[in-house]
């Protein structure tokens, strides 16, 4: 028989002073048999760092990720079902990330674990040519200290001011310092 994946719930209480975004979100996170619980967190970080101001455009969604292998780990379609971005967590290969590229205006990674350097190095090179993509490396303690702070239920205060996010619950606080790889600084989701 197969696992079923672990559902989450996280109350997020975004203050994002380089966006100027706050807003409040209530997500349904589901923890796939064969994910960590630092890669759940991760996506839950990603979302927090690139949920847009409004849904004009279309709302964040989480994907089914390790579910479907055509599918990003977040997602945002406009009205006509366009896709607008397309997020990813982890260390894909050059051909995922290219073919990411080629459906979505918008490409954003967020790679973690002390193995990011060694795959770098040897992905950095054949991604020159991918103009939409984004590449972010949350370092290896701070994605394993975000996992310290999951549970089923989550109330978790995001901070984001001058590139560092604070992540907190009731009792502790983790910072995550993410590192731009490729790609340029975006100060809001649109821009």
């Amino acid at each position: 028989m197969a696992l079923k994946s672990t559902v989450h719930k996280a109350a997020l209480q975004i203050a994002d002073m380089d966006r100027a975004l706050y807003a409040d979100h209530a997500l349904t996170v589901a923890l796939h048999p064969s994910e960590t619980e630092e890669r759940m967190m991760v996506r839950v970080l990603a979302f927090a760092l690139q949920v847009p101001a409004d849904d004009a455009r279309g709302a964040l969604q989480f994907a089914r990720g390790l579910s479907d292998a055509d599918a990003p780990d977040l997602w945002q379609h406009d009205l006509t079902g366009q896709l607008v971005h397309w997020i990813e967590v982890g260390q894909p290969d050059e051909r995922r990330l290219a073919k990411a590229c080629a459906r979505a205006e918008r490409v954003t990674l967020y790679a973690y674990s002390a193995a990011v350097p060694v795959w770098w190095s040897g992905i950095e090179n054949k991604l020159t040519r991918l103009r939409n993509l984004q590449v972010w490396q949350v370092p290896a303690a701070e994605s394993q200290a975000l996992a310290a702070l999951v549970g089923r239920s989550m109330q978790l205060q995001i901070t984001v001011q001058d590139g560092q996010v604070w992540v907190a619950d009731s009792t502790r606080s983790v910072e995550v310092t993410p590192r731009l790889l490729h790609g340029e600084e975006r100060r809001s989701a649109y821009s």
